[in-house]
């Protein structure tokens, strides 16, 4: 997807919850492309517009993969924190 993409995507998903500023969002992006997690490439938009698209890498799969156990866990703990 490109940028503006998964700002909305990730406000729907959340249900509003979470409303991305482009100003976080793109410096995010450079530092996980830096990271070799993401690659990008500039493409045509369904409105004719060029925009820049990212996609994970293999190794930014595995970093997800590993980074989403890791909030599972996290989320887990607080849970029984607060339940406590």
């Amino acid at each position: 997807m490109h940028g503006y993409g998964i700002a909305i995507r990730i406000e729907q998903i959340s249900k509003g919850v979470f409303q991305v500023n482009p100003g976080s969002l793109f410096p995010a992006f450079r530092r996980l492309e830096r990271s070799g997690w993401i690659k990008s490439e500039w493409q045509a938009t369904e409105n004719h517009r060029h925009a820049k698209y990212y996609i994970f890498t293999d190794a930014g799969r595995r970093k997800l993969k590993t980074e989403t156990q890791e909030w599972g866990r996290q989320i887990a703990a607080i849970s029984r924190i607060l339940e406590a």
